[in-house]
């Protein structure tokens, strides 16, 4: 191949790779295809397999901040969420990579339910499948796109019964993510990573000598519920183990985590779903099983769903809230 033609077919495939959803001529350019071979045998569309779609762009992400220093956790994460969620029956689609000691776990991770507005509205998702995505305050949808982790901080809960009738202290971490792009609000709209466990049906009773009693002494008491299997207001919750390993991961750590899909893959795939074709023939990417149960996506940018939102709570104000009230017993 003559010089200018070899240059002429360079130029070519870089505009290919560009053309790409969710991809960039410069990362194209700048990081390298070639995966690990043990990684590789981690590729796929089978349970606990993370797609190539997927891997390709969490790679790019954190090899791209490494470089920057904006990271310096030898680990990174993706989460695929058009994969089922169906804890203890399949959906792994969190996925916890590092290279430099060739690991390799898929864990199960909710997404965001999202919320039905009546009369104005309808941008809810089910537990198994997630067909509405978006970026709007108060939307609680899951947002995908490239995102690095940040501070934790650790709250007190509450109470709750544990064997031999003594009770335990409900304490929860959450993990702060910073977006970029349509993911550059995590931070305003609260979106990090935490344990899906809350304190349901508190009351408040004395206890002096607990170090999170108020001025009065009290602390509220309440019994645990566990929604691994559930959804979150837009949040990546995971199962209470799972989390405990990542918070202790990414201790003094920051790390990536890209989240499939992006905007222009979800409208991608809603156009060919729309012409009657078939997603993966136009070179696209949806889970199969999903995709036949929500027959095709929508994204949900905030410039459309913050007014719909800011009219719906204008004409339906949320009651004052209720002090937590004294245990009866």
């Amino acid at each position: 191949m003559q010089p200018g033609s070899r240059l002429l077919a360079i130029v070519a495939s870089l505009v290919v790779i560009a053309a790409l959803p969710g991809s960039t001529a410069s990362l194209a350019a700048e990081e390298p295809s070639h995966l690990p071979a043990w990684l590789r045998a981690h590729v796929g569309y089978g349970e606990a397999q993370i797609a190539p779609v997927v891997l390709e762009r969490a790679r790019a992400l954190y090899l791209r901040k490494t470089r920057e220093r904006a990271v310096n956790n030898p680990c990174y994460f993706a989460m695929d969420a058009t994969r089922p969620h169906t804890l203890g029956k399949g959906g792994r689609r969190f996925y916890i990579i590092c290279e430099a000691d060739r690991s390799f776990r898929a864990i199960s991770s909710g997404h965001g339910g999202g919320r039905h507005l009546r009369g104005i509205a309808n941008f809810a998702n089910g537990k198994r499948c997630a067909k509405n995505f978006g970026n709007a305050m108060g939307s609680a949808l899951t947002t995908g796109g490239p995102y690095v982790t940040s501070e934790h901080t650790t709250s007190f809960k509450g109470y709750y019964p544990v064997a031999g009738g003594r009770h335990a202290a409900l304490l929860r971490s959450f993990v702060q993510f910073d977006g970029e792009g349509e993911t550059a609000n995590a931070r305003q709209r609260e979106i990090g990573g935490h344990a899906a466990v809350l304190l349901r049906g508190a009351c408040l009773r004395k206890k002096s000598d607990s170090p999170y009693a108020d001025q009065k002494g009290y602390v509220p008491f309440g019994t645990v519920e566990n929604y691994s299997d559930g959804r979150s207001s837009g949040c990546t919750s995971w199962s209470p183990p799972d989390a405990k390993q990542i918070v202790a991961m990414l201790k003094n750590k920051s790390a990536t985590l890209y989240i499939y899909p992006e905007s222009t893959d979800i409208d991608a795939v809603a156009r060919a779903v729309k012409t009657g074709g078939s997603p993966s023939h136009a070179g696209l990417y949806w889970n199969a099983s999903c995709l036949r149960e929500i027959r095709a996506p929508k994204y949900w940018p905030k410039e459309t769903l913050e007014p719909i939102i800011a009219r719906y709570e204008k004409n339906h104000p949320a009651p004052p809230p209720r002090p937590t009230p004294i245990c009866t017993r």
